[in-house]
């Protein structure tokens, strides 16, 4: 099972929601889904990882997410899904990731969908493999430039203007779900003597996304 360095992986989880008290967190929406946050430590930094969508798929061209989707009947748990879709989307297999928790599950406004968000701790230095129908990219993205990154933006999506909490890194945009969910991370975090980790970030609005969502499937 892959981890970072025994102190940050404890530190970290012990910040975390469990994946039971995730489970038992009732958000609006019609359809349940899942993400699986990945994080590795590199040079002593925290970096996430994130697919980036093609930018020919009909929904949600070109966004950026952790991987993900909805949950399919059957399965053991939301927990299950975040993981079956990190190894479609981006050839992350369970094994290789240690769970450290989860986040607090966010709806998204438009679209319909309750995504619950667990952490894993993985190795650095991971060959992916992208879903070819799906992923045009997956980006490594250390926490410290993402919170350099962070600022209220004004976007226009779907011609409506709104002002929104985004990060952004080079010209990789991060918005709606996926904020929120960082700034959850962030905040869970500030505290800690992590690489990355030190400076609080505002917790992002549930009601400033339009409709992005934060799965990938």
């Amino acid at each position: 099972m892959a981890s970072g360095t025994d102190s940050t992986t404890e530190a970290i989880r012990r910040v975390l929601l469990s994946v039971e008290d995730a489970l038992s967190i009732d958000v609006r929406g019609r359809t349940d889904a899942a993400v699986l946050v990945p994080l590795y430590t590199s040079g002593s930094e925290l970096h996430a990882v994130f697919t980036k969508r093609r930018d020919d798929l009909r929904r949600h061209p070109g966004e950026i997410s952790f991987p993900g989707g909805r949950y399919d009947e059957g399965e053991r748990d939301l927990l299950a899904t975040a993981l079956r879709e990190a190894e479609e989307e981006i050839g992350l297999p369970a094994d290789a990731v240690d769970v450290l928790g989860g986040l607090q599950p966010t709806p998204t406004i438009a679209t319909g969908y309750a995504v619950y968000p667990f952490v894993g701790m993985i190795e650095p230095g991971r060959a992916w493999t992208p879903s070819a129908g799906e992923v045009a990219d997956v980006l490594e993205l250390s926490l410290s430039d993402l919170l350099a990154g962070y600022a209220r933006r004004r976007l226009v999506r779907r011609g409506l203007p709104i002002r929104t909490d985004t990060y952004l890194v080079d010209d990789h945009l991060i918005w709606g779900a996926t904020a929120r969910i960082l700034a959850d991370l962030f905040d869970r975090i500030s505290g800690l003597a992590l690489a990355g980790a030190d400076r609080a970030c505002p917790r992002a609005s549930a009601t400033s996304d339009g409709d992005q969502r934060s799965t990938g499937g």
